[in-house]
């Protein structure tokens, strides 16, 4: 484990409650802030994995992996991608992990996907304590649920160990099938010949996987957004903003980070997209840095030249289907739309619209 339009794709439920991006009046009485606890994993890093070959089968056999890991700041910490590349007797293997810190309850949420999946896996969630990282869910392998349980613990500033152990007993006993130890790379020429050996796209692959590849870079935006959705209210707010987006294994995955406001509203969110080259379809991720959650994820991809993506969500108590649309868009400007239905999608309400056109003065990341 490790853990969209220009993801332009706020969505108002995910957002619902989040007025401005601050320090809450009750938070000088909380425990310790931990926002900044994966900061000393800035940066580039060696990593030498083990693994054990079949977890809770009485098996004896791990398997050796040898790549490079790369962790980035989101959110200027609040949150952070980590991309992972490793080669072995197993095969090649890439995978990500995007690390959500939630302000209210002091934890961290673990996201992790797989090149080959286009999903993420459900959340380990935990936080640091005494030094160590303690995070846990619950999962299920070959059909029965087990719980799972991640260490990270800081050896020194340049070495990190992770271990990853799972219990079919309802946590009474752990077994260990996963020990990763990372060093960090102070050459940049260390990491050269295991990025250059990145998995490149079949024919079909490209199709899909580069359906965002225009989005790539930084923008300026503007938001309109619907105040109470379903409602019949035709009273709307505006936003200006930037969005930076960034490309994530050759295109397969992407990452936005969205800052906005208007009057008193400050927003600040970002968006995941995965491309799974099985399905030829993305599926679409947002969290806001006000709780740290992901939304469910929206699922659906371009014919056309437009894309068209759809989930089913809960409003104000009910069940509603969600769209989001990127209608055809250029280099320098384009546009996307949220909207909602109750009656099954017989009928859809758009209650968000971007327009964003290209920023050339600002550097990429």
């Amino acid at each position: 484990l490790l853990a969209v339009g220009v993801i332009l794709v706020a969505l108002p439920i995910m957002l619902r409650g989040q007025n401005s991006v601050g320090t809450s009046p009750n938070e000088q009485t909380k425990p310790r802030d931990g926002q900044h606890d994966f900061d000393f994993e800035i940066g580039t890093w060696k990593s030498h994995v083990k693994r054990l070959q079949n977890p809770l089968s009485g098996s004896k056999t791990w398997l050796e992996y040898n790549g490079i890991t790369v962790v980035k700041k989101v959110w200027s910490g609040k949150a952070n991608l980590v991309e992972l590349v490793m080669d072995g007797p197993a095969g090649h293997f890439e995978g990500l992990s995007l690390r959500l810190y939630n302000p209210e309850t002091r934890q961290w949420s673990l996201n992790f996907s797989n090149i080959k999946s286009g999903t993420l896996s459900p959340p380990t969630i935990g936080e640091f304590k005494n030094g160590r990282g303690e995070f846990y869910n619950q999962e299920t392998l070959n059909g029965r649920a087990i719980f799972v349980r991640f260490f990270i613990t800081k050896i020194t500033d340049d070495s990190i160990r992770f271990e990853q152990s799972f219990s079919d007993d309802g946590g009474k006993t752990w077994e260990l099938n996963w020990i990763a130890t990372d060093s960090r790379v102070k050459d940049s020429s260390e990491t050269q010949s295991t990025q250059t050996e990145s998995s490149q796209p079949s024919a079909k692959e490209r199709d899909g996987q580069n359906a965002f590849d225009w989005e790539f870079g930084n923008w300026n935006l503007k938001i309109k957004r619907l105040k109470n959705p379903l409602t019949c209210s035709t009273a709307w707010t505006e936003l200006n903003g930037k969005v930076s987006q960034r490309k994530i294994w050759n295109g397969k995955a992407n990452l936005a980070e969205v800052f906005a406001s208007g009057g008193s509203t400050n927003l600040e969110f970002l968006a995941l997209r995965l491309y799974n080259p099985q399905t030829s379809q993305w599926s679409l991720y947002f969290a806001s840095s006000g709780d740290g959650i992901l939304s469910v994820p929206m699922f659906g991809e371009f014919k056309n030249g437009v894309g068209e993506f759809y989930d089913q969500e809960m409003f104000n108590g009910k069940a509603i289907l969600v769209r989001f649309t990127f209608p055809a868009s250029t280099s320098s400007s384009g546009s996307s739309e949220q909207a909602f239905s109750n009656d099954g999608g017989k009928t859809w309400e758009t209650n968000w619209i971007n327009t964003y056109t290209k920023d050339e003065g600002t550097p990429n990341r």
